[in-house]
Parts: structure tokens; C-alpha cells; sequence
């Protein structure tokens, strides 16, 4: 396809975007607004500048629980898209997705030594003790999600080709697995069940001032991997021909594995192991716009995962829920059908 395509389908690209941005605010303040408790638009937007409204406890709830949860659901969901659109081109794979290098697994690994392991040496459990319980968590993700990044990276640069490191990729994901499946056999039942609920992914975990560094973060980096679509539009063309036209293959695939496996891991680190999101969106921004150009793609990928992220988010506590689903039950569904449809193209074509 070519990069004007989208144009011929009638609705030119900055349209589409443009919309997409007016949905996207629909459903942040969505997010605001429903719940167990809904609150009205006017009181919501009041709260939002800063007014004080009649109701203490709306405003309590907004800024301590839904604002910080739409922030990190919005962040996430943009990192994801933009790091599975990133996988997807350099493997040229239609079923990778961020954590096809085992950085999820590297993560879900580091909080499986704390919350399993170091909970039965200090004879506590991690979730009694507030903030220094999430503090460690945080922290024993992070660093078991950089260091299978590192681990990744290396090979990367000793090995090089793509195919070896995807390999390489998944391997130490069955791996970490399989360690944290011997923790599991062997731990108590209370730090299990802690485990497994981290597992289940949560956008909830932050308070507004975590939520807006968050999203500091992730925003940022997501907005600057613009600058790499030049060697993606050239590596999707095939690694022979990127070469020929002067690309530094090795150099590239470091920096996009090097970026993907960074946002990767901030979202896994903060917001648990969020699946098929990564996965679903750069196919829905290719099916809407039609286009190898990822300079559009990785806009529409990063605007479509931030929305995306916030439907979940939005599903998850319907009004009528008494307790928040867990957020990957909703990803499955939204984001299950999207890869079965291309899965099921790709077979009739």
C-alpha cells in the first residue's frame, strides 16, 4: 500500500487522527465519570479546574482514584501500541507484540523473588506493609524487566539477524516462567495469591502525582520514537534492501529493541503484565489507515493504544460492578478478536 491510500478511502489521515483525539477525550472523561458512583459532567469538569463542588466525596474519588487510574490507562496504553508496532516491523511477525522478548517474564520473575521469596525469609507478607510492599514490587520489576532488556540487547549485538534474537527472546521467557513456577510450588498461599493478582495487570496502582511522572515518561518517549520511523519504513522493506540503501542494520535493530523493551518494561513495572494491547493496536492502525509510512503509523498506534487502554480501563468497572475487573480479562476480549480476524486474513489470502 502506499502512503496516500488513505486519502483514496475518502477520509484523509489528519481527519482520522483528528477524531481519534475527540474519542480519545470522550472516553478519558469517561473514565471520570463512570463507576460504581457516577458523577455528572459539570461537577467532573469543575473538579478538573481546579473548582470546588458541592459533593467532597466526588471530588475525593476523581482526583485520588479516577483521574491517576485514566492517566496511567492513557500512558500505557500509547507505550504498548507504539512498542508492538516497533516488534512487529523488525521481526515481521503479525503475532509479536512487546513482551515477545521475555521482558514481561523478566519483570513477572523480579516480583516473583520478592513477593514469594523474600516474603518467606523476612516472614511477612509484601501487600501489609502500604507503601514500601508496592515500593519493592516496583522496584524487583524494573530491574528483572532491564535486565532480560540488557541480556536481550547483548545478544542482539553479539549475535545479530533478527530470528536469533526473537528465539533468544522466547526462550528466556519460558525460562523466567519456569523459575517462577518452581517459586509458586514452593511458597505459601498468601504471597501466591498476591503474585497472581499482580499478574492480572491493575492501572490503579498510582497515586496522581506517580500517574502524572508516569505518563511524563511514557508520553515522551512514545512521542519521540517518531524520529525512528526512517529505519522502520526501511527495515519493513526487508533487511537486504535497508542495507543496500546505506541503513546500519545492526545499529537500528539495537535502538528499536533498546526503545520497545524500555517502555515495555516501565508499563510492566507500574501497571503489571498488560497483554494482547501491544498486540491488537498496530494491526487496527493498519487496517484503518493503510499505510507503510510509520511515521502515520506510529501516531496512529500510539493514539489508538491510549484509546484502547481507556475502553478497558472504562469496561472494567462498568456501573453495576461492585469490584473493577481485572484489567488483562478485558484486554483479552477487546483485543483476541483483532488477532484471530488477521490470523483468519492471512489464511484466506
Amino acid at each position: 500500500m502506499t502512503e496516500n491510500s488513505s486519502i483514496s478511502n475518502g477520509i484523509p489521515f489528519t481527519t482520522k487522527v483528528i477524531g481519534l483525539i475527540l474519542l480519545l477525550i470522550i472516553l478519558f472523561l469517561g473514565n471520570l465519570i463512570l463507576g460504581s458512583v457516577h458523577i455528572p459532567l459539570p461537577e467532573t469538569l469543575k473538579v478538573l479546574l481546579g473548582q470546588s463542588i458541592e459533593h467532597r466525596s466526588w471530588e475525593l474519588i476523581i482526583l485520588r482514584t479516577r483521574l491517576p487510574q485514566a492517566i496511567v490507562a492513557l500512558s500505557a496504553g500509547m507505550a504498548l501500541g507504539v512498542a508492538g508496532l516497533f516488534m512487529q516491523t523488525l521481526f515481521h511477525n503479525p503475532l509479536a507484540g512487546p513482551s515477545v522478548l521475555g521482558i514481561s517474564s523478566g519483570a513477572s520473575l523480579g516480583v516473583g523473588f520478592v513477593v514469594m521469596v523474600a516474603g518467606q525469609v523476612f516472614g511477612l507478607s509484601f501487600s501489609t506493609i502500604g507503601f514500601w510492599g508496592d515500593f519493592s514490587v516496583v522496584i524487583a520489576s524494573m530491574l528483572g524487566a532491564l535486565g532480560i532488556l540488557m541480556l536481550i540487547l547483548f545478544i542482539s549485538r553479539k549475535i545479530g539477524g533478527t530470528l536469533p534474537v526473537l528465539i533468544m527472546g522466547v526462550m528466556v521467557g519460558y525460562l523466567s516462567n519456569s523459575i517462577v513456577g518452581i517459586l509458586k510450588f514452593y511458597s505459601l498461599e498468601e504471597d501466591v495469591h498476591n503474585y497472581v493478582i499482580w499478574g492480572l495487570g491493575s492501572f490503579s496502582r498510582l497515586s496522581l502525582t506517580s500517574a502524572l511522572n508516569f505518563g511524563f515518561v511514557t508520553v515522551g518517549i512514545s512521542l519521540l520514537t517518531i524520529f525512528l520511523s526512517k529505519p522502520l519504513n526501511l527495515i519493513s522493506l526487508g533487511d537486504r534492501y535497508a542495507k543496500n540503501l546505506g541503513l546500519n542494520i545492526k545499529r537500528a535493530r539495537f535502538v528499536i529493541i533498546m526503545t520497545a523493551g524500555i517502555l515495555t518494561a516501565v508499563v510492566t513495572s507500574f501497571c503489571g503484565p498488560i497483554i494482547f494491547i501491544g498486540m491488537a493496536v498496530p494491526h487496527m492502525a493498519k487496517m484503518l489507515i493503510k499505510t507503510s509510512n510509520h511515521i502515520k503509523l506510529i501516531i496512529m498506534a500510539g493514539v489508538l493504544g491510549a484509546a484502547t487502554a481507556l475502553l478497558c480501563s472504562i469496561l472494567a468497572r462498568m456501573p453495576g460492578l461492585d469490584n473493577a475487573l481485572p484489567i488483562n480479562s478485558v484486554t483479552a476480549f477487546v483485543g483476541a478478536p483483532v488477532v484471530i480476524s488477521v490470523i483468519w486474513k492471512r489464511r484466506k489470502q
